[in-house]
């Protein structure tokens, strides 16, 4: 099956005919369904076709947003102006629309009071409900704990 340039059907015709028209118009012939019955081939200019694929590519990608993991590290003793500051900054991520890993980091002895580093990953959690949902609850591994927050869509 062979479709000319401007799309009009030119029907079923062996492949040598259908070469010869299209080198006679000074364009390729390009198989565009191979596994139709029969394969349909169309008359263009392949490197025209290619070029427009790659701006459409170009367009996609432009188009699509980049969702970036900002991450945040607290400790259990982290002071009052310190977890503001840093709260600040959290919500500043979230409303850009990246994801943000809250990190409590234990050092030394600390890591014996674990109740407090999860009192902060709670009160993090309560502060910024109102502009993120919680996406990976707290979690323990090793000498950290994590906690995944994702902003809300609006």
């Amino acid at each position: 099956m062979v479709i000319d340039e401007e799309g009009n059907q030119l029907g079923e015709l062996p492949t040598r005919e259908a070469l010869e028209i299209a080198q006679d118009r000074g364009l390729d012939l390009v198989e565009v369904a191979e596994k139709a019955n029969p394969p349909v081939c169309k008359i263009m200019d392949y490197g025209k076709f290619k070029y427009q694929q790659q701006k459409r590519k170009q367009e996609a990608k432009k188009k699509q947003t980049v969702i970036q993991i900002k991450e945040v590290k607290f400790r259990p003793k982290t002071d009052e102006h310190d977890y503001q500051t840093k709260l600040k900054h959290i919500r500043r991520f979230l409303e850009g629309g990246d994801r943000c890993k809250v990190t409590i980091f234990f050092r030394g002895r600390e890591i014996v009071h674990k109740d407090r580093g999860l009192a902060v990953l709670e009160r993090v959690k309560e502060e910024t409900q109102d502009i993120s949902k919680m996406e990976q609850a707290p979690r323990s591994e090793g000498r950290t704990m994590n906690m995944m927050l994702a902003p809300i869509k609006k």
